[in-house]
């Protein structure tokens, strides 16, 4: 019986073909892994992220542009990004050590996150770090920490809207969340962190992630600009900045289609103009991870064998879930689908075979690739997983079973 293929998302515009092989940043995908030293590896085209950055600032001229450290910390790019974003955003003091490294001021970073520890407190106030506070206890020990080292604590407050992000793959708020101050304590927090002399810097509001629809992310920001504006009328202060948050999403699975930036750009671009008077001296802030980087990026692996089981056929590559756990259905999904996948070394075969793409762990889980139509792979050919320069290196389990990180290669 002839095993039925199933459906994968498409692969992302931006990449080439040379000689039958992937090319990303102009690079054959054999001459990528030679560059980085072996497979498998994380490929990041910085062109392709570049070109996100200048789509972004034409869409929503006017607003500042963060990048979310947590979607791919590698140092390269963190250097690629500090002289073309206007912030930071990060969610730990080891991220900070990394934006330090790489020559970004403290004064452009937000630091957000429910268990900020007191060493990372310190750290984040030394530098000049704006700080998200998430709790009345993460207030005290903050003015604590400002108090020891005698500087007044540069702050914003998260808050917990009551509303949450349409079409969101991850939502953060509409409800109890470990994330962000209650909308309803808003006020009397930010009154008391002003009295008690800290730094005030405004509002950070964070509804949801991954959306592809545009009307539900111009919905959550003309909501967030609504709530903005009550809480800064009921606390009675100015708010220097705000951070609208993000949820900008990419397509990684079939039927999906490429959030509408225009819209949203236009959505937005209207609802600053009619925003309340209280709000008029105000700096919006969109944080982006996912959406900038996470097109840009592949995983390359090699198939190390080609095996039959029951009729069906294995390519077993020297990767796995543990680089690529999201693309293994390991990181949240409830049902496992199909991330875009090539034969990187055959880009201009016919499609002409049915294979299961499989990890190198010991386990059943790891399989990034579920009876996808590609090209016939042999071992030393290239597979390569799309939709990798987000949530890969730094999200997976690296260390499980001993196999080793993968290599990261970013092509500037």
């Amino acid at each position: 019986m002839t095993l039925a293929s199933k459906p994968m998302g498409n692969l992302p515009p931006g990449f080439g073909v040379i000689d039958g092989q992937l090319a990303i940043g102009g690079l054959r995908a054999r001459d990528c892994v030679a560059q980085a030293g072996g497979a498998p590896v994380f490929v990041y085209d910085a062109g392709l992220i570049a070109g996100r950055i200048a789509a972004f600032r034409a869409a929503v001229p006017g607003v500042d542009l963060h990048y979310a450290v947590k979607a791919n910390p590698f140092a390269p790019l963190l250097a690629f990004m500090a002289t073309r974003v206007d912030g930071f955003d990060i969610a730990s003091g080891g991220e900070l050590a990394l934006l330090r490294a790489a020559g970004v001021a403290g004064d452009r970073v937000g630091f957000a996150g429910p268990g900020k520890r007191d060493a990372d407190l310190a750290l984040a106030i030394a530098a000049g770090v704006t700080l998200h506070i998430e709790s009345a206890g993460e207030a005290d020990r903050a003015l604590a920490a400002g108090a020891r080292a005698g500087i007044a604590p540069r702050v914003a407050v998260r808050i917990n809207p009551d509303f949450e992000l349409g079409g969101a793959g991850m939502r953060m708020g509409g409800g109890a969340r470990a994330f962000g101050v209650d909308a309803a304590e808003g006020p009397a927090l930010v009154r008391r962190l002003v009295a008690a002399g800290a730094d005030w810097q405004g509002f950070h509001v964070y509804a949801g992630s991954q959306s592809l629809d545009a009307a539900a992310i111009v919905a959550a920001q003309v909501a967030t600009l609504d709530l903005v504006a009550r809480l800064a009328d009921a606390a009675g202060i100015a708010v220097p900045r705000c951070n609208l948050g993000g949820g900008f999403g990419i397509p990684y699975f079939a039927g999906q289609h490429p959030l509408d930036l225009e819209a949203v750009g236009a959505g937005l671009t209207n609802a600053l103009a009619g925003r309340a008077a209280v709000l008029a001296d105000t700096r919006f802030i969109i944080e982006l991870g996912r959406w900038l980087v996470g097109e840009a990026g592949v995983y390359l692996a090699e198939v190390i064998d080609r095996k039959h089981s029951r009729g069906e056929t294995f390519l077993v590559i020297d990767g796995g879930l543990h680089h690529q756990l999201a693309a293994s259905g390991n990181f949240g999904a409830v049902i496992r689908r199909n991330y875009p996948c090539a034969v990187a070394t055959r880009m201009d075969a016919a499609v002409d075979d049915v294979a299961h793409v499989v990890g190198c762990l010991c386990t059943p889980l790891d399989r990034l690739g579920d009876a996808l139509a590609l090209p016939h792979a042999e071992p030393g050919d290239l597979i390569a997983l799309f939709c990798a320069g987000a949530y890969g290196a730094s999200a997976s389990p690296a260390a499980f079973l001993g196999h080793g990180p993968a290599r990261e290669l970013l092509i500037d």
